[in-house]
């Protein structure tokens, strides 16, 4: 049965930005944004009206949209995440770009605590010949991970680990990390999609800097030769070189996302001069 209400019609009285209620259009109905434009004179059914007003009313409540689509973009690629991990996020493209920079041709490469294996997948898919390692402590965003890399066909080994302990005595060539550095009872862990995101993922419930601490304090049990790169917060850049000095790292520096913030930290083991950068 038809509403009377057309496409184009709902585009335009949604209560959302336009982007959010193409995304749910094309989501609900199974089209294209082309076909959006297309059949936008297209009439909705009494069902699929009713599944846009749910979905809708989701986001205005201030569920993130890619939990209530089940899927997020990240490095060209589609991810499928729920609300047991992060949602991956542009700036963090920063940390893939990186790895893939400085990891050699056949490189041994760990992502520590993978969540949605966004960053192992999408270094594993651009560097088919990496042998890649992704490590996290729940059993369900594993599987979440294990989803997308094989959405991807890219090959990924993931392991059930509390940061290190499962590596035993593997070595690599990169650690990359994007930990929980959030501050305990920071205001934005209350805002936005946080709110509804892993909190687990997001803070250390702490100063957030245990988990970058821990990542860099054992790094050289697994990297006797290699380059190690953490995402962190927008003030933390200062602190974590400072770390990475203290447990002998070389070439330590920070990179900068197109915001201009100092979003990633790191350095390296191991290395002759003339492999440093």
């Amino acid at each position: 049965m038809d509403t009377g209400i057309t496409i184009g019609a709902w585009l335009r009285n949604a209560q959302l930005p336009t982007l959010e209620a193409r995304i749910l259009l094309t989501h609900t109905l199974g089209l294209t944004r082309v076909q959006l434009i297309t059949q936008s004179e297209r009439t909705l059914t009494c069902r699929e009206a009713d599944q846009l007003a749910t979905l809708a009313q989701r986001r205005i409540d201030g569920e993130p949209i890619a939990y209530i689509v089940g899927t997020r973009e990240f490095y060209g690629l589609e991810f499928e995440v729920t609300p047991a991990v992060l949602i991956p996020r542009p700036e963090t493209e920063l940390l893939v770009e990186l790895a893939l920079d400085y990891l050699p041709e056949g490189g041994r490469l760990l992502d520590m605590g993978t969540g949605s294996g966004a960053i192992a997948v999408a270094i594993a898919h651009n560097c088919p010949d990496a042998q890649v390692t992704a490590l996290d402590v729940s059993d369900v965003a594993l599987a979440v991970a294990t989803r997308n890399a094989v959405k991807h066909a890219a090959k990924v080994e993931f392991l059930r680990s509390d940061w290190y302990s499962a590596a035993g005595d593997r070595q690599f060539d990169v650690i990359v990390s994007n930990p929980p550095y959030i501050v305990s009872g920071d205001r934005h862990l209350r805002e936005g999609d946080l709110r509804f995101e892993p909190v687990n993922a997001l803070t250390d419930h702490g100063d957030g800097l245990s988990a970058l601490r821990t990542i860099i304090a054992g790094a050289s049990q697994h990297m006797r030769n290699g380059w190690l790169f953490m995402e962190h917060g927008y003030d933390q850049a200062e602190t974590v070189r400072s770390l990475l000095q203290q447990h002998g790292f070389g070439d330590v520096q920070s990179w900068k996302d197109l915001a201009g913030i100092e979003r990633v930290s790191g350095g390296s083991l191991g290395l002759p001069t003339e492999q440093q950068r």
